[in-house]
């Protein structure tokens, strides 16, 4: 039974959770995971092949395939033009296209917690609390050479020899560089259109980098606990959510070529953690996903006034993203919940199941196969079962039974 509620019964809350605790899923061995076949999405043996996800099957939404390697769990993905590229807990990124791996590049440490593609360059965000950047090479599409780390080592040099540039670091009592994340990278996002690149971290701050040239442009003491999440919208905002229970809207100013940002609103305090963010690509409409296994969504064109509850997740939501109409959430109960937004309303059109433990992240891209008609995505999915699932959704999926999402008011 999947249901919505409102504001006065979204802010009983029982549960915090910290993550400098960490999940306990992080740290125990997952089975590897038996889904490591595929098969084509007009399959009539679909749910011959696999059980769990057999109530799942429509013409609509179906389960493709999956991918797996004997090596780590996935903690990350990024899609683009056809390429997905997923990280784990080996260090490796791995490349694949159309379901075969692509190609192959390796950290010297620090497991891959975060991936954003800009351009030619890839960075990748790391438990070691290093932001890394890589470059496809021109000459070969499926080579990937490093090409510096954030902070370069030539900042980290020039900001020590000013007093100024260091701060005692509540975690390790000791003095640390501001452009130096001193803990593990959560989460990365990115301003296209300014350039801009948001690392997230442990260390309660988020960083502002120039992305062609790897300066750090700003650090942020945005919470109390850790930050978990950060997204840059379309429109300029920042949003950050934290282990400390809150989700922060930031504005970002500029005075002459100085750049700052500013604490405008903060959307949400509650007890349990905020654990994943995502804005729509108009920027219209925020999601946040919590420990307490809830989605609260605000729309920006209300003033960012709290639109409602999504219900059903059993356990933390530890992913969420986003594509037109849809909105996608991942649990450690081992379920992506499909969500549609028509309106005012939320309807819940499936519950996909398959993976065999949580669901770390989520990648979406536009199936080549959609049309103005019907508009499909390909919707990866990452868990600590050590697989990637890849699913076909298509917005005109019919609404599962009993899955109604009513929005109260």
């Amino acid at each position: 039974m999947f249901s919505a509620i409102n504001d006065e019964d979204f802010s009983v809350r029982k549960k915090r959770f910290s993550a400098y605790d960490r999940l306990s899923c992080e740290g125990s061995p997952m089975k590897m995971s038996p889904w490591n076949q595929s098969c084509h999405i007009n399959n009539p043996n679909l749910d011959k092949f696999d059980e769990d996800v057999s109530h799942n099957y429509n013409s609509k939404i179906c389960l493709i395939g999956s991918l797996v390697r004997e090596e780590g769990h996935i903690y990350s993905l990024a899609t683009k033009n056809d390429l997905l590229y997923t990280g784990s807990d080996s260090k490796n990124i791995r490349v694949w296209k159309n379901m075969k791996e692509f190609s192959a590049f390796k950290s010297n440490s620090g497991l891959v917690k975060a991936i954003i593609i800009s351009g030619d360059k890839i960075f990748t965000g790391h438990q070691d609390g290093k932001v890394r950047v890589w470059k496809v090479q021109p000459n070969n599409r499926s080579s990937y050479k490093p090409a510096g780390t954030l902070p370069t080592f030539f900042d980290i040099f020039k900001a020590s020899i000013r007093p100024s540039n260091y701060f005692m670091s509540a975690k390790h009592n000791r003095a640390s560089i501001w452009i130096k994340h001193w803990d593990a990278i959560s989460c990365l996002s990115m301003d296209h259109n300014h350039g801009l690149l948001y690392s997230a971290s442990w260390d309660r701050t988020f960083k502002v980098w120039k992305a062609d040239n790897s300066k750090c442009l700003e650090s942020v003491k945005a919470h109390e606990d850790a930050v978990n999440s950060v997204v840059a919208s379309v429109d300029g905002i920042v949003y950050t959510g934290s282990a400390d229970g809150t989700v922060k809207v930031w504005q970002r100013e500029f005075s002459g070529k100085i750049m700052r940002h500013v604490l405008v609103h903060t959307l949400l305090n509650q007890e349990c953690a905020v654990t994943a963010l995502t804005v729509n690509k108009s920027g219209s409409v925020v999601y946040c996903g919590s420990s307490d296994g809830v989605v609260n969504f605000w729309d920006k064109e209300k003033n960012l006034t709290h639109g409602g509850v999504l219900k059903g997740h059993k356990l933390a939501v530890l992913c969420l993203e986003s594509a037109a109409n849809l909105v996608f959430s991942g649990s450690a109960d081992k379920t992506i919940f499909v969500w549609r937004k028509e309106g005012s309303v939320h309807t819940c059109l499936s519950v996909l199941t398959g993976h065999n433990g949580p669901v770390k992240c989520l990648a979406v891209e536009e199936d080549k196969e959609s049309t103005r008609n019907d508009q499909k995505w390909v919707l990866y999915s990452g868990s600590l079962d050590k697989s990637v699932k890849v699913w076909s959704v298509s917005e005109m999926a019919p609404i599962m039974q009993n899955g109604h999402e009513d929005h109260v008011q």
